[in-house]
């Protein structure tokens, strides 16, 4: 009687080990369907004869304060007004920019910079900057190794407030200009660069009025190019290569209010849950559960583009979503970094309740803010709160202005996007070029009413020590590093023009 039930069992095996290798071989061709990265170029793109006279005068600009003016200008805010002796400087610097191309100012402070074309049938490019920098915290001004706006040029380096973000993009784009110029080229295609003068604070009258001015002209770009994404290094684990990645849309904001209602009194007598426990209550849920993760749109796009750069087992793991799709969202949710690419996110960043420690608070609030990936509308977004706190004593309110959905989406199998990864290739031979999403925000949010595709890149090379000099302390761009970047400026807008 045995037998019989050893046999099955043995089917059983061999159908269950079958099944097994049938999965395997699957999980392998899938791996082996992603191909293999391109070899690197052979030689990058030389860096400028001139690259120290750039330097020096990427520092002069550095050492001018242009920090963002608060609403209402110089006037209404009793800040020092720099802005126009910047664009002297620029004036200075660049004389044949200021001589033949049409340079409008914006709003007293921004510039926009028209070289027409020979073809006026051609769509023109829009490259983009900002001229403005936040301002120094005043406890950290100590802990800086040169001055915040000294411009030194020390180790390699030159230092100061917006040598990252971003007057090394302007100056780089203007010194690439100024020497085709000298050079005698001439565009077939219109080049336009906007450079506004208020990113950090919103771009409302810089980059949205320059976007303004374009729309009333008739003006529509091939594709646009502002700051967003760079050339990472050591920011992924187990990736032997640099990343360059170029972002196809920016991440919405939206900013609500949340205020929890309760009876007041003494404390000595509290009710089962104050408004400040509330209020804890509903900023914990929001925290524990987030938007639902993602792995469509730019985000999962560019994690797919560099699964051939990862280690075997991530490989086999991005290349079988199909099967390890719910594993791979819940370790990209345990980055923060990995997190932001994937899913709305959710950052409770202040709350207030209560004046005195023995009186019952009637009123507590906490203000959370939200990073919309690409997909998920602003409505969206407050049904999840109000079904997550699921409490009618919390009420729910958008707080500084009208929230925003993402912006669109650019073709990453676009010519605009085909362009810059071949320019990329040129002055980064070892860099593996990626679609992405930018988590953060920048004018190019703006810029891209007037732009059939708005991407996001810089070729500034970072790495989590660089990145977190942005916006803090000690600010520095590599000399070596500028060099490439006006190369890269150079040769697009030459083989963008043609």
């Amino acid at each position: 009687m045995t037998f019989p039930i050893l046999s099955k069992l043995r089917g059983i095996l061999i159908g269950l080990l079958a099944l097994v290798l049938v999965l395997a071989a699957v999980l392998l061709v899938n791996t082996w369907r992603l191909g293999s990265l391109p070899p690197a170029a052979a030689q990058p793109l030389p860096a400028p004869a001139d690259l120290d006279a750039a330097a020096q005068r990427f520092a002069g600009a550095v050492r001018i304060p242009t920090i963002s003016l608060a609403e209402g200008g110089a006037e209404a805010s009793g800040q020092v007004d720099h802005f126009p002796e910047l664009h002297a400087y620029l004036a200075q610097c660049f004389p044949l920019i200021h001589s033949r191309l049409h340079k409008d100012v914006v709003n007293g402070r921004s510039l926009l910079f028209t070289w027409p074309g020979s073809d006026a049938k051609l769509q023109p490019v829009l490259l983009t900057a900002h001229l403005d920098v936040v301002p120094i915290e005043p406890t950290t001004a100590a802990n800086w190794m040169h001055a915040p706006f000294s411009g030194d040029i020390a180790d390699g380096f030159v230092w100061g407030r917006g040598s990252q973000d971003m007057k090394h993009i302007a100056m780089a784009m203007l010194e690439s200009v100024e020497h085709l110029l000298a050079q005698g080229y001439q565009p077939r295609r219109t080049v336009l660069i906007a450079l506004g003068h208020d990113e950090e604070i919103s771009g409302r009258r810089g980059a949205d009025a320059i976007a303004d001015l374009l729309q009333q002209r008739g003006v529509r770009a091939q594709f646009s190019l502002d700051e967003g994404s760079a050339i990472l290094s050591g920011v992924i684990p187990g990736m032997q290569r640099p990343i360059a990645q170029i972002g196809l849309s920016e991440k919405g904001y939206l900013t609500l209010l949340l205020t929890a209602h309760a009876k007041g009194g003494h404390s000595s007598m509290p009710p089962p849950q104050t408004a400040v426990g509330k209020i804890g209550r509903a900023v914990a849920r929001l925290e524990k559960q987030q938007m639902p993760a993602t792995l469509e749109g730019p985000g999962g796009a560019g994690l797919r583009a560099l699964a051939p750069a990862m280690p075997f087992s991530m490989r086999v793991v991005v290349a079988n979503e199909w099967l390890f799709g719910p594993l791979l969202k819940r370790q990209l949710s345990k980055s923060r970094e990995t997190n932001a690419l994937i899913r709305t996110t959710t950052a409770p960043t202040m709350i207030d309740g209560g004046v005195k420690d023995n009186v019952l608070p009637s009123e507590a609030t906490a203000v959370v803010n939200f990073r919309l990936a690409p997909g998920d509308t602003v409505e969206q977004v407050k049904a999840h709160v109000k079904a997550v706190i699921d409490d009618d004593d919390v009420s729910i309110a958008e707080q500084g202005g009208a929230g925003s959905a993402a912006t669109p989406v650019a073709d990453a199998n676009g010519p605009g996007f085909q362009l810059l990864s071949q320019v990329i290739a040129r002055i980064a031979p070892d860099a593996v070029v990626v679609p992405g999403l930018v988590v953060t925000a920048t004018d190019s949010r703006h810029y891209g009413r007037v732009s059939d595709a708005a991407y996001r890149f810089a070729p500034a090379r970072m790495d989590g020590e660089a990145i977190a000099r942005i916006h803090g302390v000690n600010e520095r761009m590599d000399i070596r590093n500028y060099g490439e970047m006006i190369a890269f400026y150079t040769e697009l807008v030459a083989r963008a023009a043609r």
